[in-house]
Parts: C-alpha cells; structure tokens; sequence
C-alpha cells in the first residue's frame, strides 16, 4: 500500500477464517449450505405473512421486515466470501470494503432497532390489551419501520465516512470473513483515536438504549404476566414473547462476543464470535419464530402447498 490519504490506497485481501486449501473446501460448503438455508428460510416467512392475510398483523409486519434485513445482510457479506474461499485472489477493492462495511453497518444497526419494535409491540399486545388495535396501528409501524430505516441508514453511513478519512498503509491482509470496522482499524496507520471515541458513544447509544428499553419492556411484561392467576394464560402469554427474547438473546450475545472489548485484544478468534452473528443467527431466526407458532405453522404449510402463491398472484 502506499501512504497518504485514502485515495492511494489498493486492494485489501480478505484471507477469512483459514489459508489451508482443505479447509476452505470444507468451509466453502458449510457455508453454502448455511446461505441457502437462510435463504429459504427467510424468504419463506417473508411470503408465508405476505400471502396470509391472518398474519397481517404488527408482530408479524415486523418479522417480515426482520427477516428481510437477514436476507439483505447475509447476502452482503457470504457470496463474497463464497467466491474468496474457490478463488486464489481474494483481493477486494478499497471501495467495495467500504460498501460491504457501509450495508454491515446499517444492516446490523436496523436488526437492533427492528427487534426493539417488537419488544414494544408485545409490551402493548400484553399489558395493554384493550388499547392493542389502536395503538399500534398501521400507520405507526410504518412510521416506527421508517425511522428504524432511516436511523439506520444514516449510522452506517457516519461511520462509513469517518472511515474515509483513516489512512491506511503496511499490511493489507484481513483475517476476517468480511470488512469489518475494529478489523480495519488495526490495520490504519493514522491515529485512530477520535474514530473509536465515536464509535464506542455513538454504538453506546444505537445499541444499547434500544437494549435498555427492551429490558424495561420485558420487566413490564414479566410483571403483568405473573399477576394473571390462570396458569394457562400465564403460560400462552410466556410463549408468545418466547421466540423473540430467543432471538434478542443469540443477536446481542454474540455481539457482545465480538465488540466488548479493546480494539487492540481483537483478534483472529473472534471470527468464530462473528460467524454466529453474521451467519448463524441470520439463519436460526425462522425456526426460532417459526418454532411452536401455529399461525406460522399454518401459512407455511399453505404456502407450500401452493395456496400462499395463488394469494399472492
């Protein structure tokens, strides 16, 4: 690489996850195999809530959007990586690192937002019952969708910017199955310092006020959960909110795998870490709502059978 700004900067090489030629074989096809899995799984609860009008409802009208944004995110990262792990030139342009960063950013960004939607729909669909219909109301989720998209959009693309202005020189070799943000931070040559300070308060506030106001929805809903004296309905009330705390669970978990720690402690290991957020997570999302949701169930199966097509032609 040569000095300077950025504009001098070639291609970064993305060695993934392992160099030895039998292994990538192997990983090429676990991979595969993982991509087409959350290909069909996502595009199947997308159509599946798309074609049953049952299903029209708020949870589901964000399941979709969440399941769309696993699609978008793991087809911005796997094929490229798919092609890197048959190829010997693993070479990928300074521009499209920045554009695979730029969609990484927004996209896990969005998920976060998209899964704290639903933490308030399912507050509002069990401690306000009687208010349910008319609080969230079509209009509102496609006013909180939207802001979740634009917020979105603009994060990834302030921390996009701000990584134009890092210079990089020396190695260009990334141990990593993707451009990502800390890994190309340790390869800067210029002083990195005000880039993480913002990155860390401006993810404090992204991720983890979201997070936050999840945790008080959940002590909310526990609380009301545990004064209905039915067991039953204790029970049905618990299941509903039980695939989505799965979900939050697997998304922040692994993510805190990843990104709470030092940039300067982050190292090839945690590509297991990213692995299970970037891949399987994406991936185990619609079992996880698809698992003991007879609603779902059902429109999977018409859809299969061909009635979901039908309704959507």
């Amino acid at each position: 690489m040569h000095g300077g700004n950025q504009t001098g900067v070639s291609d970064f090489l993305l060695l993934g996850i392992s160099e030895n030629p039998e292994q990538e074989r192997v990983l090429f096809w676990m991979f595969l195999s993982m991509y087409l899995v959350t290909v069909v799984g996502n595009v199947s609860i997308i159509l599946a809530i798309g074609s049953d009008s049952r299903l029209h409802t708020p949870v589901y009208f964000f399941l979709a959007n969440l399941s769309f944004t696993d699609l978008f995110f793991v087809t911005n990262t796997i094929p490229k990586m798919l092609v890197n792990l048959q190829s010997q030139n693993k070479a990928i342009s300074y521009v499209g690192c920045l554009t695979q960063l730029y969609f990484l950013v927004s996209l896990v960004t969005l998920d976060n937002l998209i899964l704290a939607t639903m933490a308030y729909d399912r507050y509002v669909a069990i401690c306000r019952p009687l208010h349910c219909v008319t609080v969230m109301s079509p209009g509102l989720c496609i006013l909180l969708l939207t802001a979740c998209w634009v917020l979105a959009v603009l994060y990834g693309l302030m921390l996009t910017l701000l990584m134009t202005k890092v210079t990089f020189c020396g190695s260009r070799k990334i141990h990593y199955i993707f451009c990502e943000m800390y890994v190309l931070l340790r390869l800067a040559c210029s002083n990195t310092q005000i880039t993480h300070i913002v990155l860390i308060t401006t993810g404090i506030f992204i991720f983890l006020t979201p997070f936050g106001f999840m945790i008080v929805s959940y002590v909310r809903i526990v609380r009301d959960i545990l004064r209905i004296p039915s067991a039953s309905s204790k029970y049905k009330a618990f299941s509903t909110c039980g695939s989505h705390l799965a979900v939050v669970s697997l998304f922040y978990g692994t993510l805190c795998m990843v990104y709470l720690q030092p940039i300067q402690t982050y190292s090839m290991k945690d590509s297991v870490a990213t692995v299970m957020y970037a891949v399987v997570t994406p991936m185990m999302n619609p079992f996880i709502y698809s698992l003991r949701n007879k609603d779902m169930h059902g429109a999977l199966g018409r859809l299969f059978q061909g009635k979901g097509f039908q309704r959507l032609t």
